[in-house]
C-alpha cells in the first residue's frame, strides 16, 4: 500500500515517467473499453487521450477515495456514455412485443441455445454477431456488460464505477442478459436446426 501511496504521490507531483507509467498500465483496458461500448476504433482512440487528459487535468483533486485504476474506468466510461448520448440510440424493451412491417404483433422469444458446443459459439461469425449485439444494447445496460461480463470487474468494482449500487448492477446486468439472449436466440436457433 505504501508504494501505491507514494506513486500516487508521485503523479500528483507531476512527475512525468509516474504519470507515463499510470498511462501504460491502463490504456489497453481504457481503449477496450471504449472500443467496446462504441464499436468504433476512432472514437475508442478519441476516448483514450479524452480519458488520460482529463485523468491528468483532475489528479491534483483525486482523494484516493477508490484506486487509481478505478477511478480512470470512471473517467473512461463516462467518456464513452457522453459519446453515446450524443448518438442517442433506440431503446427497445423486453417486455414489448415485436412488430412486425404487416402491423402484427409478435411476443419476443427466447430459443433455448444452451447446448450450442463452445467452438461454435467461439467462431468469428458468432461473435462478430455477439459484438452487434453488445453494441445494440441500450448504453446504460451496455456499460454494466461490458465491465462485468467482458471486463471482468466484481459487482462492487462496477457499482463504484458508475455510480451505482450494486443491487442497480445486478438488475442492469441481468436485462442486458435478457436483451442478448433475445437477439441471439433467432441466430443460434437457426444455427441448431
Amino acid at each position: 500500500m505504501a508504494g501505491a501511496d507514494e506513486f500516487l504521490k508521485r503523479i500528483q507531483a507531476g512527475d512525468p515517467v509516474a504519470f507515463a507509467e499510470f498511462v501504460q498500465t491502463n490504456q489497453s483496458q481504457v481503449y477496450n473499453l471504449a472500443l467496446r461500448m462504441l464499436n468504433d476504433p476512432q472514437e475508442a482512440e478519441d476516448v483514450l487521450q479524452e480519458t488520460f487528459l482529463n485523468a491528468y487535468q483532475a489528479l491534483p483533486k483525486f482523494e484516493g477515495r477508490s484506486s487509481l485504476s478505478t477511478w480512470v474506468y470512471r473517467i473512461a466510461s463516462n467518456a464513452s456514455l457522453m459519446r453515446l448520448r450524443k448518438k442517442q440510440p433506440d431503446i427497445v424493451s423486453v417486455d414489448e412485443p415485436m412488430t412486425l412491417e404487416t402491423g402484427d404483433d409478435l411476443p419476443r422469444q427466447f430459443a433455448d441455445w444452451s447446448s450450442v458446443p463452445e467452438d461454435e459459439l467461439l467462431n468469428s461469425e458468432s461473435r462478430q454477431v455477439m459484438g452487434q449485439a453488445v453494441s445494440e444494447l441500450p448504453e446504460t445496460l451496455r456499460i454494466v456488460f461490458v465491465l462485468r461480463d467482458i471486463e471482468g470487474l466484481s459487482t462492487a468494482e462496477t457499482g463504484e464505477i458508475l455510480d451505482l449500487s450494486e443491487s442497480a448492477v445486478k438488475t442492469r446486468l441481468h436485462r442486458a442478459r435478457l436483451q442478448l439472449r433475445e437477439r441471439l436466440s433467432s441466430y443460434f436457433a437457426e444455427r441448431l436446426q
